[in-house]
């Protein structure tokens, strides 16, 4: 009676234990990692506005007129096709990446126009959402960019530098 191995009998219960873990921690850790993939989207969705709000931004400066003749063109064509381009590139355009994050609207247009700066805002809602435990009207997304009011931009110089 030394040294021996000490083996216990398996029984019904102790057999059927993995599974039932299994079982019930699956479903949560489904809808965990639902959710991580969802909060990982919006910051990507985020990403992606600060470089769509630069690229209208940038396009309505070099595009758009002062010329107070010419700003129905702007607001009738060239702000609509900006902001057709930035849907294009937030995932408008792609059903799957739409439904995922639930967007729902993208504006550009009206750009403010001020004496030394143009307004530009992108704006980015999703549709709420209306699970049982967790309920909300939607997230709105802003980027601000101000673009000054020039034909061409300048290069900044400091003054001293000049020869």
């Amino acid at each position: 009676m030394g040294k021996g191995i000490i083996r216990r009998k398996r029984t019904a219960a102790g057999a059927g234990q993995a599974t039932t873990e299994v079982v019930l921690l699956l479903p949560l850790f489904m809808f965990f990692l639902f959710a991580f993939s969802k909060v990982f989207a919006l910051l990507v969705l985020v990403q992606k506005m600060e470089v769509a709000s630069y690229y209208a931004a940038r396009r309505w400066q070099l595009e758009s007129h002062r010329n107070v003749q010419f700003e129905p063109f702007d607001d009738s064509r060239l702000c609509p096709d900006i902001e057709g381009k930035v849907k294009g590139y937030l995932g408008f355009d792609n059903p799957t990446v739409k439904n995922f994050l639930a967007l729902d609207d993208v504006k550009v247009c009206p750009v403010v126009r001020t004496q030394v700066w143009n307004v530009v805002t992108l704006t980015v809602r999703t549709a709420p959402v209306n699970v049982p435990l967790f309920k909300n009207q939607g997230f709105k997304f802003e980027v601000v960019k101000y673009v000054p009011n020039r034909d061409r931009p300048i290069a900044f110089v400091l003054p001293g530098l000049q020869p």
